[in-house]
C-alpha cells in the first residue's frame, strides 16, 4: 500500500513542480534552466509527501495546498545544490546525475539554489486558500527551518566539525538542524495548514523529531554498505571528509540498534493519537528499510 501512494503522491508532486517555474525574461532562461534541472531530477519527494500525509491524515485535501509542498520541494532541491558545491561536500553525482555545479558552473548552480530558496516563500504567498495567518505562520515555520536555527546552522556546524571526531551530543545537535529541521517543518506545515489543535500537534512533532533522526542514521548506514547503482551519489563521502557519522560513533551494527529504537519512538508517538496515521507509520518502516 505505501508503494502505491509514494508513487502516486510522488506524481502529483512532481506535475505540480513541472508546472511551475517558467522564466517570465528569455535572458534569465539559463538560470531557470539550471534551477529546473535540480528540482525535476527525481528523489523520493518525501518531505512534500509527509505534508501531504499530514494534511490526509487531518482529512484536508493536500492539493489545495499544492504551493506550500512545492516550497518545501525548492528549499531541499537548494541545500542539496549548494551541498554538492566544492566548498561543501565536493560531489559529482546527484541521483544518478551530474551535479548542478558540473553541468552549469559554480556559479550558476550557486543561483539556481538561491534562486529556489527564495522562490519557496514566493509560491507560499501566492497560496489563496491557507488564511494570512496561516500562512505567516508557514512562511516563519519554513524560515526557521532552512534558516542559521536549522538547516545553514547545522551544515555550519558540520563544516566545522570535519577532521575531528564529536561526541554523539554534538552529533545529534548537528543533525537536529542540518537533517531534522526541514523534517519537523513538513510535519509542521501540515498541522498549521489543517490547524491542528496543540495536544495533536505535540503527538505529530514528536514523530517528526524521530523520523527526521531515523533518516540521518539510515543515510549514514547507507553511507557506508551502499552502492553507487542504489544511492545514485558515490558512497563514502563521509569517510572521505573525517566526518562524525552515528557509524563512526556507534560502530555498524551499534547504528542499526539506535536506528530501531529511534523508529520504536516513533511509532509510540502516532499510537497516541486517534486519527488515520497509517501512512505516517509506514514511512517509519520504510525509511528503516530503504536502500537509497
Amino acid at each position: 500500500m505505501l508503494q502505491a501512494y509514494l508513487i502516486n503522491s510522488k506524481h502529483s508532486i512532481e506535475q505540480w513542480l513541472g508546472n511551475m517555474l517558467q522564466s517570465p525574461i528569455v535572458e534569465f532562461e539559463p538560470l531557470y534552466e539550471s534551477m529546473n534541472y535540480s528540482l525535476l531530477l527525481g528523489g523520493k519527494r518525501i518531505r512534500p509527501i509527509l505534508t501531504k500525509a499530514v494534511l490526509e491524515s487531518l482529512s484536508i485535501d493536500a492539493e489545495q495546498y499544492k504551493e506550500f509542498l512545492c516550497a518545501m520541494e525548492c528549499i531541499h532541491t537548494y541545500s542539496l545544490i549548494h551541498d554538492d558545491l566544492p566548498a561543501m561536500d565536493n560531489d559529482d553525482y546527484r541521483r544518478g546525475k551530474l551535479t548542478n555545479h558540473k553541468v552549469y558552473g559554480e556559479g550558476l548552480a550557486i543561483l539556481a539554489g538561491d534562486g529556489l530558496l527564495t522562490y519557496a516563500f514566493q509560491l507560499c504567498s501566492q497560496n489563496t486558500t491557507a488564511t494570512p495567518e496561516q500562512q505567516i505562520k508557514a512562511i516563519h515555520c519554513l524560515a526557521r527551518a532552512a534558516g542559521p536555527e536549522g538547516m545553514v546552522g547545522g551544515q555550519a556546524f558540520d563544516m566545522l566539525s570535519e577532521d575531528k571526531q564529536i561526541p554523539l551530543e554534538e552529533l545529534k545537535v548537528l543533525h537536529s538542524g542540518k537533517t531534522g529541521a526541514l523534517f519537523n517543518a513538513s510535519v509542521e506545515l501540515g498541522l498549521i495548514l489543517g490547524k491542528a489543535d496543540s495536544q495533536t500537534y505535540t503527538h505529530y512533532m514528536t514523530y517528526a523529531n524521530r523520523l527526521g533522526l531515523l533518516f540521518q542514521i539510515t543515510d549514514d548506514i547507507l553511507d557506508v554498505i551502499g552502492t553507487i547503482e542504489e544511492l545514485g551519489k558515490t558512497p563514502g563521502s563521509d569517510i572521505r571528509q573525517h566526518k562524525s557519522t552515528y557509524v563512526s560513533l556507534l560502530g555498524l551494527e551499534g547504528a542499526r540498534a539506535e536506528a530501531k529504537k529511534t523508529a520504536d519512538e516513533a511509532h509510540q508517538a502516532l499510537s497516541q493519537l486517534n486519527r488515520n496515521t497509517e501512512i505516517l507509520g509506514a514511512i517509519i518502516d520504510y525509511l528503516m528499510e530503504r536502500t537509497n
